[in-house]
Order: C-alpha cells, then sequence, then structure tokens
C-alpha cells in the first residue's frame, strides 16, 4: 500500500494548488497583464507551474523518508528510476492542475474539479486496487490516458519488483507524453481564454 498511496498523494496535492494558480489571476483581473506583457503563454503557464512542481517534488522527497524509515519499505528497484518517474509525475500532475485553471472560472470550481478529477481515476482506474489488465471499455481508457496509472507502475516495481530503467521506460516515456499533452491543452484553453 505505501508505493500506492505515494502515487495518490503525488497525485492530489500538486494537482489541487496547481489548479489555482491561473484561475486566481482570473478572479483577481489580473490575467490581463499577461495580454500586455511580452511573455508567451507557455512562459506564463511553466512560471506558474515550477513553483508547484518544486513543492510536489519536496513532497516526493518527504514520502519516500516516510517510506523508507518510518514504514520499513525498501526499495528492492532503482531508486534513480523512482526519482525520475517521480520528477515526470510530479511535472505531469501539477499540469493537469494547469488544464483545470485555465479551463474554470472561480477557484471553488477548481478545487472541486482539481479533486473530483483527480481522485476517481487515480483510485479507480490506475490500478491500485484493480489491476489495469482487469479494466475494460471507458474505464481502461481512462486508466491509459491518466498519470497515475504509469507512476503506480513506475512505484510498485521499484519498491517491490526490483525493476530498473529498462523495464519501466515505457512508463516514463508515457509520462513524458503526457506532460507535452497537459502544456498543450493548458496553453489552447488559455488562448481561448483571451479571446
Amino acid at each position: 500500500m505505501v508505493p500506492s498511496i505515494m502515487m495518490l498523494l503525488l497525485m492530489f496535492s500538486p494537482a489541487m494548488m496547481t489548479a489555482l494558480g491561473v484561475v486566481r489571476e482570473k478572479e483577481m483581473g489580473s490575467i490581463t497583464n499577461l495580454y500586455v506583457t511580452p511573455v508567451t503563454g507557455l512562459e506564463f503557464l511553466l512560471g506558474k507551474q515550477l513553483p508547484y512542481a518544486a513543492i510536489g517534488l519536496i513532497n516526493f522527497v518527504c514520502l519516500l523518508a516516510l517510506a523508507l524509515f518510518m514504514f520499513q519499505v525498501p526499495i528492492k528497484g532503482s531508486a534513480l528510476t523512482l526519482a525520475a518517474g517521480a520528477a515526470l509525475y510530479v511535472v505531469a500532475t501539477t499540469g493537469f492542475g494547469l488544464v483545470i485553471s485555465t479551463f474554470v472560472t472561480s477557484q471553488v470550481a477548481a478545487i472541486f474539479a482539481a479533486g473530483i478529477l483527480t481522485m476517481m481515476p487515480a483510485v479507480q482506474f490506475s490500478g491500485m486496487f484493480t489491476p489495469l489488465s482487469s479494466l475494460t471499455g471507458s474505464a481502461r481508457s481512462m486508466g491509459l490516458v491518466f498519470p497515475s496509472t504509469y507512476f503506480q507502475q513506475i512505484s510498485l516495481g521499484s519498491f517491490t519488483k526490483s525493476l530498473g530503467f529498462v523495464e519501466l521506460s515505457n512508463n516514463l516515456l508515457a509520462l513524458a507524453a503526457i506532460i507535452v499533452a497537459y502544456l498543450a491543452l493548458a496553453r489552447l484553453f488559455l488562448a481561448t481564454q483571451e479571446k
């Protein structure tokens, strides 16, 4: 359960924090500063994302320390692969928060959307309780497009299955692709708000 809880907490907290980033600017009216400065939309989004990604990485280090020292769960596989996967996962989860933040119009909606849209797929479709291979239809599709599925495999593989970079490289590549997709979606929604 410890590797799965790590996946769950790293999905929930960074996404919720980031979901407030852009929408707060919209509510306060300071988003208009973006339109009059030479900053591009992508630079604006990355500027909003990076501090929360750094906080997420600090969360990962704390959760890893708890797993190793308090719960006595050793890393049997590659610690470096676990760290790389966590870095990609945190950037993906903060990217998901950006998508929500650029799409909704209020902070309350952002909190509710981030809470519901992160917890349901992370718990039900990531392989936490039910293996992804046993899911079918739309449940399997949701599992395949959500980052928690891939970090769940990385976390379990690193902690319990003695897997390394070679065995988990497809999961790392999937997380990288999800990061690009989330940033592109957030940029698209931000552009929609500008018009």
